[in-house]
């Protein structure tokens, strides 16, 4: 077993793996400018070892490792899953930072599984522990025509897939689409994204390879790409996630890191399997953000002088009910977890489900409220040059005052803007509606979790039927 210190993991990854950056090969990531504050952002899932110990450092007898990767057997391990990552997205200004996602897999392979796929699943947790390995996961495919299953599409790349096999290899081929800290990780975990019938058994698989396995090709999305002044933005200057179009051409896997193998009557319940960790996930990572919202309104409120007025009053207390409920949910899922496969426990898929649901149903009414409570200002304001010059501050701070000195105003106006407008707004608006599954998805899960039993047998026996 081994805890890892973020110099250690910054270290790892110089290697040879293929990374594509708006049209140009990198060559070593940590020494990419655009990269280092997404690197840095994940560093914190190491740091977190050295400034929440009692959290992140588990020991189950043979020696240390990070807690992230702790089995949960019972419901305290879920609850104490849960405080850990929000720990670390709290120091992550409410945005997830890595080994979230990698142990959400690593917990549905060993839920899921049997047989000698359960087998490399357990060598390679055991890798992981050993080395407190960085992960990425990649499960959604590109999926082409989604009307279609995998073994109809017009191009069969399209679903990720297995074009070889010998005795001691698998041949994939395809890409998978939205795969975080893939540039930034030291290995990947590949999940299928959907449950499939026999025709589709050439497209169920599952494997880990390491980010510099030949044949593997990250293309980093741009979309937050430039330089942020801290000023203007206080949280994406610092905070950063790397995206990415992941290509597998012709990628020989050994069979020792295959975990499914052409098994397509596996390939919907460990889809369904890694959901029901990731959506723990999004919930405990997202009570931070929803802190950040409800802090930054009443702040807000208080630099305009509004925070007497009735209807702003109405507005901070339907954040709070928002916030809370979320929380509520999130902790209710903890509190109802259940035995898995494997003697695995896992967040109860009702509660974590709508909570999900709740979450995302309610953030882009949450943000149109925290931009009523700030005014114009948030697009109109000055920059951070103007604050700069001594000239044209003073202008600023006799004119942009409020109840509060117009520093304090502007702050929150920028903070403001950072979460709502912009690229890293759009980015986290985009994620509340799709990451960790669409609204649709935890629909499904609902209604599917929703035992109708008890309401059904209570109405019927007072009506007589």
């Amino acid at each position: 077993m081994g805890i890892r210190n973020p110099e250690q993991y910054w270290a790892g990854l110089r290697d040879k793996r293929t990374v594509i950056y708006r049209g140009e090969r990198i060559g070593d990531v940590t020494e990419f400018d655009e990269f280092r504050p997404a690197i840095s952002h994940s560093a914190l899932a190491y740091e977190i070892a050295t400034t929440h110990p009692d959290l992140a450092i588990a020991d189950d007898g043979q020696g240390p490792y990070t807690a992230f990767y702790k089995l949960p057997r019972t419901t305290e391990d879920i609850i104490n899953r849960g405080k850990l990552i929000e720990a670390v997205s709290r120091m992550g200004a409410g945005t997830i930072v890595l080994k979230e996602v990698g142990s959400d897999a690593l917990f549905g392979l060993l839920r899921a599984l049997d047989g000698p796929g359960l087998e490399n699943a357990r060598a390679f947790y055991d890798h992981c522990c050993r080395n407190d390995i960085a992960l990425a996961v990649a499960q959604s495919d590109v999926k082409g025509n989604r009307s279609l299953p995998p073994h109809k599409q017009k191009d069969p790349d399209l679903y990720l897939r297995i074009v070889n096999e010998d005795k001691d290899t698998i041949t994939v081929r395809g890409a998978k689409v939205h795969t975080s800290f893939s540039a930034n990780a030291d290995e990947l975990i590949v999940l299928p994204t959907r449950a499939m019938s026999a025709a589709d058994a050439d497209w169920a698989v599952s494997f880990a390879i390491p980010m510099d396995t030949p044949g593997l090709s990250l293309y980093v999305s741009p979309y937050l790409h430039g330089e942020r002044d801290p000023f203007e933005h206080p949280i994406s200057s610092q905070h950063k996630l790397l995206e990415s179009l992941t290509v597998f051409d012709d990628v020989r896997v050994p069979k020792e890191r295959v975990f499914l193998n052409r098994e397509p009557e596996t390939a919907g319940p460990l889809a369904i399997a890694f959901v029901d960790y990731h959506r723990f996930t999004a919930v405990s990572y997202k009570l931070p953000l929803l802190d950040i919202l409800v802090g930054t309104a009443k702040l807000m409120a208080d630099a305009n002088g509004i925070s007497a007025a009735g209807h702003v009053k109405s507005k901070i207390t339907e954040l709070v009910t928002y916030a809370e409920t979320v929380r509520g949910l999130a902790e209710l899922s903890a509190l109802r977890s259940q035995p898995g496969g494997n003697d695995i426990q896992l967040p109860d898929p009702l509660a974590v489900n709508m909570a999900k649901y709740h979450f995302a149903h309610g953030f882009h009414a949450a943000t149109a409220t925290l931009l009523d409570l700030a005014g114009g200002l948030v697009v109109t304001g000055p920059g951070s040059d103007d604050w700069a010059d001594p000239d044209t501050r003073k202008v600023l701070e006799k004119y942009l005052a409020g109840a509060v000195p117009a520093e304090q105003r502007m702050r929150l106006l920028n903070l403001i803007g950072d979460i709502c407008t912009g690229t890293w707004g759009g980015y986290q608006s985009v994620l509340a509606t799709h990451a960790e599954g669409s609204l649709e998805a935890e629909k499904t899960q609902i209604a599917r979790s929703y035992d109708p039993e008890r309401a059904v047998r209570y109405v019927s026996d007072l009506v007589g039927i």
